[in-house]
């Protein structure tokens, strides 16, 4: 069976929520894998994720766009992700001669929709465990197989009509292979100071960047009882203009404002591989974030944290911000320092909250997740279940 694993995202944190099941899959003798990459980055990062003696049994394509959709990605990719659904278009015969095809987005499900390949199965490893609406869209009951971090997000998926028992198998959450969450990390700092991460996503409707984010770094950037680390979602500075679709809005990110950068009890790390690899959560000691799935990550080692509302969502009975009861909701920068103050103070009241959410979104076996991801694979294609 010959079986693709495609990265077709303008940056690499995607990478890792499939790459190590390609690891597994290459240990058995009924497949064959092939990756496809649309930037050297990519593969790059598959490269070193899988190790350089699984490396030599993958077969590696690079994929282009053509020349056309490059420049009409450069100027509108805002609007949509022309440079993607190019790679797709112009590759089609490519994929025509896969078994089955395994991506961490749904984007690719247009090779089915809009380019003819009916025969080609279809399997989506979710690259995060989040709550937000967009992971649990109608469209993705265009895959046939979907692999699931755990039962909560398999419940959703039920009750929403997504899957099916069929469809819908819980493996774990394969980036978890790559790194342990539960294991911390030596502090960001040596000053002694607790640390934050502030982590907002870049959703115009949801991201806090947008009405709070300079000041939040103005504030830190003046008082000297917290260090932090601004680590916002990889894509957040990646564009200027950034568009959500699903909530029809459209907002311009403003640049990070030079006054803040000279300070040592501040990082700003607006995309670097520690943005991707989990280590900021595993080294931070109080989230402060949005609607980012990396809070799902962070409460592996349970933690405090605090949630930026600033535009007064009615939130509390709404499954798209599950994660806001696992720590204190503000809305306004005044309400900051209080609510720092009291995440740092030791007591943290959501503790077991949290361990609940993890063991519910999480299923960790003694079984690796990128074992159990890679034999649902193989079991789809040959039929057996």
């Amino acid at each position: 069976m010959n079986i693709g694993f495609l990265y077709n995202h303008d940056v690499l944190h995607q990478v890792r929520h499939t790459a190590p099941v390609i690891a597994e899959l290459v240990t058995m003798p009924t497949a064959s894998v092939t990756v496809f990459t649309s930037t050297a980055a990519q593969e790059a990062e598959v490269r070193a994720l899988v190790g350089i003696a699984t490396a030599a049994r993958i077969r590696f394509v690079t994929l282009q766009a053509g020349a056309l959709a490059e420049a009409i990605d450069r100027a509108l990719r805002f609007i949509a992700p022309f440079r993607r659904i190019a790679v797709l278009k112009r590759n089609r015969d490519i994929f025509a001669t896969l078994d089955a095809l395994v991506v961490p987005e749904t984007t690719s499900l247009l090779l089915r929709d809009r380019f003819g390949l009916s025969n080609l199965k279809m399997v989506w490893i979710p690259h995060g465990a989040g709550d937000r609406s967009v992971g649990f869209r109608p469209v993705a009951r265009g895959f046939d197989r979907i692999l699931l971090s755990g039962r909560k997000v398999r419940d959703r998926m039920l009750a929403a009509g997504i899957i099916t028992p069929e469809s819908g198998r819980i493996v774990g959450y394969p980036k978890f292979d790559t790194v342990d969450p539960r294991t911390a990390l030596p502090p960001l700092f040596d000053n002694g100071r607790p640390t934050v991460v502030y982590n907002p996503h870049f959703d115009p409707r949801l991201s806090s960047w947008y009405a709070m984010g300079q000041a939040i770094l103005n504030w830190f950037a003046q008082q000297d009882r917290f260090n932090l680390a601004f680590a916002p979602h990889v894509m957040l500075f990646q564009r200027r203009l950034h568009a959500s679709v699903e909530h029809r809005r459209l907002r311009w990110r403003t640049q990070i404002d030079p006054a803040v950068r000279d300070h040592r009890h501040l990082i700003l790390d607006t995309g670097s591989q520690r943005s991707i690899d989990m280590s900021y959560t595993r080294a931070g000691d109080i989230y402060l974030g949005d609607a980012s799935s990396q809070i799902y990550e962070w409460i592996a080692r349970p933690r405090p944290a605090v949630f930026l509302n600033p535009g007064r969502i009615d939130w509390s009975d709404d499954p798209n911000f599950a994660h806001w009861r696992l720590g204190r909701v503000i809305e306004t920068m005044a309400e900051l320092p209080a609510a720092l103050a009291d995440a740092a103070s030791g007591a943290d009241r959501f503790a077991e909250a949290q361990q609940r959410a993890f063991a519910e979104t999480f299923s960790i076996e003694a079984e690796p997740a990128s074992r159990r991801a890679a034999q649902a694979i193989v079991d789809l294609v040959a039929g057996s279940g």
